[in-house]
């Protein structure tokens, strides 16, 4: 069961997404959400405040996955790397709408709650690989010492890339799945790339 607050989060997410946020009126939002105007001011106080605990929240849900990851005993520095890529790969897949906020609000947000925000998270993305490739290098798991933002920015980027042009690709690939038995094949592929690409980056080799 979802909160009263997450239900009004997600249902701002979708017009957000499809809309922008200066296309989205909270009238819109309180009738996705089935719920009155006035709760949306009890529990946020603002269109904007809305928008600001939205990218909070699904920001916070990458940033917990990253501290467990790291205080993980169970697995290598390598394994560590797939979990992050696999987690990453599969936030970009299953929450698109979230997603493709983000990647307008880095080129066009004016407000600087956000901007801090985001780059107070991008930082801590940052930091995580760094202590993962600056463990993995004193124990020999990794061979290659490559700058610590090509990591973040390959994982990223080519995440980004890929599903903004998912439809695209599938009709030059002439491909009639449906699009969860398609998604399935070309997220598993893009996944696999982007580990083959951060082997070489590492100088990562498997049974060595």
């Amino acid at each position: 069961m979802i909160s009263k607050e997450e239900n009004i989060l997600f249902a701002a997410e979708k017009l957000f997404a499809e809309k922008g946020f200066e296309g989205t009126s909270i009238r819109e939002i309180a009738k996705a959400a089935n719920v009155n105007i006035s709760m949306i001011s009890y529990y946020f106080g603002s269109k904007e405040k809305l928008y600001e605990k939205l990218v909070e929240y699904r920001m916070n849900e990458g940033q917990f996955f990253s501290k467990d990851i790291l205080e993980r005993t169970d697995i290598n520095d390598w394994e560590k790397i797939e979990k992050i890529v696999d987690q990453f790969a599969g936030k970009v897949r299953h929450q698109k709408c979230f997603y493709r906020i983000m990647q307008r609000e880095q080129l066009h947000t004016q407000n600087p709650h956000i901007v801090d925000f985001l780059k107070q998270t991008k930082m801590g993305f940052i930091s995580m690989y760094s202590k993962i490739l600056e463990s993995g290098l004193k124990k020999g798991i990794f061979t290659k010492n490559p700058p610590i933002y090509l990591l973040h920015s390959t994982v990223s980027g080519t995440l980004f890339y890929a599903s903004n042009a998912k439809e695209m690709y599938k009709e030059f690939l002439n491909n009639t799945d449906e699009e969860e038995i398609f998604d399935d094949t070309y997220y598993t592929e893009l996944n696999t790339h982007i580990k083959y690409l951060l082997k070489d980056l590492l100088g990562y080799e498997e049974n060595k």
